[in-house]
């Protein structure tokens, strides 16, 4: 018998136009609402204008970068000083992430680094927050689907965890990603690519999040090129948009690997895009991994081949097959060279010390040496 526990969002919408529908749910929640958009608060406007129709009264903010601890100290106080009954977040991942952080501090009004992980006190978060709806505008992060808020202090990212993290309501409408820029999707269809394989690999893997990612691979591979093909290609974009919410559901429940652990002090040191970065490290932390499986078990290879088998479509598919698939993916997303955003050769001890250290690196199927490490690095330099 396995143990395990699995988390999710408490209700699910999915499909193209379904975000109007969750405005009645959310205005039973309360009427005061605040509501957190990104750098085109017009994107939100369909939920809006369903919101205001249903009587609800809106405070609104917006963020046009990834979210600092000042950000979300200012959004706790607009919450409270309006005393809002609810916060939805329409936005990408850095969007979502601040508005489930938002809603699980109002309550208390508690001070972000009394929670923070790394640079804080991590204490858990008391009683529950306010209720939250997630509605993503891009396929990747996963965001409407995990516990946990990514934030940063100025040098470092870290993250905020809890169960009232987790949204109440998640509407993923994969029409507002339609048209969006070719590197946002590349690169943030190749982090909901990543938040799959590595759960898969993950040595807290279990049968739910397998399930999740064996449905969510095939539709990335599939999906992803086609989508940069035509980027208005709803099809595609629906198919994007369902592996990234199956991708939000599997790290949740089985946390991620190497790839992640290194993005994490990457992006805290670095202006660096996190999917571009994730698109970067994929290829070679696989190939690093293989490397070690010798010192793995044999159900570590197995899950190599698995993920092989997933990528490529084939059941005769090799572990080489699989880096192959990866390595066309990686080409296509075209991510440029951690150098790009600034780092040089003599980061990496400083990198790599910051990722061993870091939450997602435990979930990776080995423990990888400083010399792996820095391998993988000096390869996505």
């Amino acid at each position: 018998m396995v143990n395990f526990e699995f988390s999710a969002p408490g209700r699910i919408l999915f499909g193209a136009g379904r975000s109007a529908e969750a405005a009645t749910e959310i205005v039973g929640w309360g009427a005061r609402i605040l509501l957190v958009t990104g750098s085109r608060p017009e994107r939100a406007a369909p939920l809006r204008d369903a919101l205001l129709a249903r009587g609800a009264r809106l405070e609104e903010i917006s963020l046009s970068r990834e979210p600092h601890v000042e950000d979300l100290r200012s959004g706790v106080e607009a919450a409270r000083t309006f005393q809002a009954q609810a916060v939805v977040a329409v936005g990408g991942g850095s969007v979502l992430d601040l508005g489930k952080a938002i809603a699980a501090l109002a309550p208390s009004g508690s001070d972000p680094l009394d929670h923070l992980e790394v640079v804080g006190k991590g204490l858990p978060l008391s009683g529950p927050g306010l209720p939250f709806a997630a509605v993503p505008t891009t396929a990747g992060t996963g965001a409407e689907a995990t516990r946990n808020a990514v934030l940063s202090t100025g040098t470092v990212k870290v993250s905020l965890r809890g169960p009232q993290l987790m949204p109440r309501l998640s509407v993923v409408d994969p029409g507002y990603a339609v048209g969006a820029p070719r590197d946002l999707t590349a690169w943030t269809g190749m982090d909901a690519l990543t938040q799959l394989v590595e759960p898969l690999l993950s040595r807290f893997a279990n049968p739910m999040t397998d399930a999740l990612c064996r449905q969510g691979i095939p539709l990335s591979v599939r999906a992803l090129p086609a989508a940069l093909r035509d980027l208005h290609d709803l099809e595609a974009r629906s198919d994007l948009a369902l592996a990234s919410l199956l991708s939000g559901m599997a790290l949740a429940n089985a946390r991620l690997g190497a790839v992640h652990g290194l993005a994490a002090p990457l992006g805290g040191m670095f202006p660096c895009p996190h999917g571009a970065v994730c698109a970067r490290l994929l290829v070679p932390a696989w190939k690093t991994n293989v490397a070690a499986l010798e010192r793995a078990g044999g159900s570590v290879r197995n899950r190599f081949q698995d993920a092989s088998r997933l990528l490529a479509g084939r059941r005769d598919a090799t572990i080489a097959d699989g880096l192959e698939v990866l390595e066309t993916m990686a080409a296509a997303a075209a991510a440029p060279p951690l150098s790009r955003w600034g780092m040089t050769e003599s980061d990496i001890p400083a990198v790599r010390d910051a990722g061993m250290r870091a939450s997602s690196m435990k979930g990776n199927p080995m423990e990888l040496s400083p010399d792996e490490i820095d391998a993988i690095l000096r390869e996505a330099l």
